[in-house]
Parts: C-alpha cells; structure tokens; sequence
C-alpha cells in the first residue's frame, strides 16, 4: 500500500503458468495439459480414472482395508501424487455400492473394528474390462508416439 508497487514473481523454468496455485483445467474438472502439470503446486498427473482400477488391483491380491490401501498407492512407481484419503474411501463406499467389492467388519489389534474390502465376481469382471481398455490406450498412445512427426522426441516411421 505505501506507494510500493507489488509484482508477479516469475514463474519457475517448467512451471505450469497456472495463476495463483490454480489451474485452469484442473478447476474445470478436465485432463490438466499445462506443460508441466501442476507439478509447480504439488499435483502430480491426475488419478482419477485411474484410481477404481488401482484399487481393485491390489484387492484382487488379498482382502485389505483403506489405510493399507494408500500404502500399496504409495508403493507404486507411476503414482506421483497419493490421493487424499478421504478420496479412496469415498470410491470404496461407492465400489462396495456398486457390487464391485464386498467388505466385513475385522476386530482392531488395538482399537476399533476396521473394514476390510475384498473384490467381488462383478469387480473381477470390471478390473479385466479396465485392463482391456487400459491395453487399448496404451497401444493408442504407442502408435501417436510412434507416428507424430515435429514433435520434440518423437520420430516418424
């Protein structure tokens, strides 16, 4: 206010150019295609859509509940960003609504019942129908990588 004029500070080399901690995108509830996504403000690539598949993954190995849950997300080396908790257990409610995962109470070792989720038939019948749609992007994203010419990195055939 005393006469100082304040201004923006530069954004760092990569950043996303979002405004104040906020992208455009991710605001409007889209795919982020910022440069670098988000990165600058802690997001890493958006789970979403990923999320349900991930989940019902690791329940198909073994029964768990949510706190083990976030602990396999955390191991896996293509997740940059955890989920909040609140998020995985909101898709757990709304898988166990669905049918997708059944779930039963388990005595706490040193406090309350947990709930534990294990995968359904209709949850084995959805993670391979996400695995055949995941295969089907993957070969998309191959052959664009593989055809786009000008693209820095990429070669055409």
């Amino acid at each position: 206010m005393g006469g100082k004029e304040e201004k923006a500070n530069p954004a760092p080399a990569g950043h996303c150019g979002c405004a104040e901690g906020r992208c455009e995108c991710t605001e409007s509830g889209k795919l982020c295609l910022c440069p670098a996504p988000c990165a600058c403000h802690g997001y890493g690539p958006r789970l979403e859509g990923f999320l349900i598949p991930c989940l019902l993954l690791f329940l198909k190995e073994k029964p768990a509940h949510g706190y083990d849950l976030m602990e396999q997300l955390a191991s896996l080396p293509f997740i940059k960003s955890l989920p909040d908790p609140g998020v995985v257990y909101r898709q757990l409610r709304r898988m166990k609504a669905e049918g997708l995962v059944v779930s039963r109470l388990e005595p706490g070792k040193s406090g309350p019942a947990r709930t534990v989720y294990s995968l359904s038939e209709a949850g084995e019948t959805y993670l391979e129908a996400c695995v055949a749609s995941l295969r089907g992007i993957q070969s998309m994203i191959s052959a664009f990588l593989a055809f786009e010419p000008g693209v820095s990195g990429l070669k055409a055939p």
